[in-house]
């Protein structure tokens, strides 16, 4: 069942479109689990060994904070790579959040032919 839940986690959060970001409560809302933000979290931590890739290093709490970072390998390496797609990060926190934020239920209402 829990594998199940990542597997799901993992295929949201590979589409998140390159130089965006979305949030674990809002990645748990598109799969129906609303109260599953932390779940989600889990399943980023899961993620780096997992193929095909999945860019966790796009997905940040509500905030916009990278709460995630310390599962990144090096104290800058999830803000590294947020940069190297053009976002911009201070402080931890990803700059002009709302302007950056992807919400997954965007495919319900225009889902891919």
């Amino acid at each position: 069942m829990v594998q199940d839940f990542f597997d799901s986690v993992f295929e949201v959060v590979r589409l998140v479109p390159h130089g965006r970001v979305t949030s674990y409560g809002a990645v748990a809302k598109f799969l129906g689990s609303g109260s599953s933000a932390r779940a989600v979290g889990y399943a980023m931590n899961a993620s780096h060994r997992v193929t095909p890739a999945v860019p966790a290093h796009r997905v940040v709490n509500r905030n916009g904070v990278l709460s995630g970072k310390h599962h990144f390998g090096s104290e800058n390496a999830m803000a590294d790579r947020l940069q190297a797609e053009g976002i911009t990060v201070v402080d931890d926190t990803v700059h002009n959040f709302r302007a950056v934020f992807w919400d997954p239920e965007c495919l319900l209402q225009n889902p891919s032919p």
